[in-house]
């Protein structure tokens, strides 16, 4: 079996949050063009009509943006949420494991889409790795995904656990905010994504509205190998498979001559 990979471990919704993204402003794009090409290849994140200016008809309430009320998760967590979000919740498989995703989404009028997704990981495989590395490979999987860049992205902390905030442009969706946090073995993934024309102004107030219900401890890095010995390699692809790492694995023994 081969090493599962990395971006994969550590971004499944996040992935898939995109990918409903993506089809949600196809989908949209087709139903409002009128035409009989089918949906366009371009992201209608970048087709949202101009919003009115403050003075203008409608102009205060648009820049006043939605009000964020609580939703309160069973997966122990709140956050403020514009709309009732739509909920969705999956047993993905991983190798030998299983990992329970749920994803929660709201869609305000202007196209403007606010997520957040969670990932259970078996405790063993989180502590293979080190949180910056898990947090790092949610953030790549995203700007691959997306094909997207980087243009800012900081450390940040929720509680006391680990943390990334980052926003990346992408010529597929738009405009993106994120951050994720390692909650002992769950992966969190707050997502905002936008029209680049339009510089969202409440992003944030989505993005720190997260609160943490009854959390577990935070998971324990196991101890590295000593250097020079494999373990990274085969830290993941044994752990799912059941088989040995290569670390742990020892060489035959050779008789002695006699």
């Amino acid at each position: 079996m081969r090493p599962l990979s990395r971006l994969l471990l550590a971004s499944l919704t996040t992935l898939a949050l995109i990918a409903g993204a993506c089809a949600n402003q196809q989908k949209t794009d087709g139903s409002s063009s009128g035409g009989t090409g089918g949906p366009s290849a371009t992201s209608t994140i970048e087709d949202v009509p101009n919003e009115p200016v403050p003075g203008e008809a409608g102009g205060a309430a648009a820049a006043a943006g939605p009000t964020f009320k609580p939703y309160e998760a069973t997966e122990g967590f709140s956050i403020g949420m514009p709309t009732e979000p739509q909920v969705e919740r999956k047993q993905v498989p991983l190798g030998a494991n299983t990992v329970n995703t749920a994803a929660f989404s709201s869609r305000t009028e202007d196209g403007t889409i606010y997520s957040i997704s969670t990932a259970d990981y078996p405790e063993r495989l989180v502590a293979s790795r080190p949180p910056e590395a898990l947090l790092n490979e949610g953030k790549d999987g995203l700007v691959k995904q997306v094909q997207g860049t980087i243009k800012e992205e900081t450390d940040v902390t929720l509680d006391g656990y680990p943390g990334k905030a980052y926003t990346v442009s992408s010529p597929v969706v738009g405009e993106i905010k994120a951050r994720n946090f390692l909650v002992g073995p769950r992966l969190y993934t707050l997502l905002v994504i936008y029209n680049p024309n339009h510089p969202n102004t409440t992003a944030d107030t989505f993005l720190t509205s997260l609160k943490l219900v009854n959390p577990p401890p935070a998971v324990t890095t196991a101890t590295p190998p000593d250097a020079g010995t494999a373990g990274d390699a085969g830290t993941l692809e044994g752990m799912d498979a059941g088989t040995a790492t290569d670390a742990g694995t020892a060489a035959p023994r050779r008789r002695k001559a006699k």
